[in-house]
């Protein structure tokens, strides 16, 4: 899953970065509103965790354009005012949750887990597919019940094509999600992710199928 950091306090952004990566997750960062709201109308993320006090644009605009766009992507506010007002704002404008500064770590990523879940996938965070499980939420992939460990965006093609399993994802949507709209890779890229994947999950009976001029498409092999 693809997140996007929106804080202009550089220490603090790279430290949720770095929790956050830990954890399997693609960050990007923005120091700014303008770049937040740029990104963001660029790049399909699963989730935004949006600082107020944000220059060029306060976070307050910020969503208030996302929502205007019809963007729905889950917001998760951080604030050093943590006011009943500053909440009630947040939350009318179409934010899902609100977090006051300073925060402990681990309730930040709880509070992640928590609207990935709910925004995704329901009361249910697991993907299974034959001996395949991914776990969306904890980012935990197994295989005949044993850890698989792969890249952060070889994970991530994985789990775009689970999330559609037995339909066509194409491969421009597939580097959508994983690389922003100034990133200098192209789309072809994906051939490479998706040629790793195969071999791992070959001996467990699962066929990753190239759609011409369509895409790709994830399901168990025809015997």
């Amino acid at each position: 899953m693809r997140l996007l950091i929106a804080e202009d306090n550089r220490m603090l952004a790279q430290a949720l970065e770095g929790v956050l990566l830990q954890s399997g997750y693609t960050v990007d960062i923005a120091s700014t509103g303008a770049d937040a709201n740029h990104l963001e109308q660029c790049t399909p993320y699963d989730l935004v965790i949006l600082d107020l006090q944000l220059p060029e644009l306060d976070g307050f605009e910020v969503l208030t354009r996302m929502r205007m766009r019809k963007s729905r992507v889950p917001v998760l506010i951080l604030s050093v005012h943590d006011t009943l007002d500053q909440r009630v704002k947040g939350l009318n404008l179409g934010a899902d949750d609100f977090v006051g500064k300073p925060f402990e770590t681990p309730e930040l990523e709880a509070r992640v887990r928590a609207l990935l879940r709910r925004g995704m996938f329901g009361n249910s965070s697991v993907i299974q597919l034959g001996a395949l499980t991914f776990d969306t939420v904890d980012r935990v992939t197994t295989l005949h019940g044993k850890p698989l460990i792969m890249p952060s965006k070889e994970l991530a093609v994985l789990e775009l094509l689970l999330m559609r399993i037995g339909r066509v994802v194409s491969k421009q949507s597939l580097f959508d999600r994983i690389y922003d709209c100034d990133d200098l890779a192209g789309p072809s890229v994906i051939e490479i992710y998706i040629h790793r994947l195969r071999r791992k999950l070959e001996t467990a009976g699962l066929s990753i199928h190239t759609i011409r001029g369509l895409g790709y498409m994830i399901d168990e092999s025809m015997h």
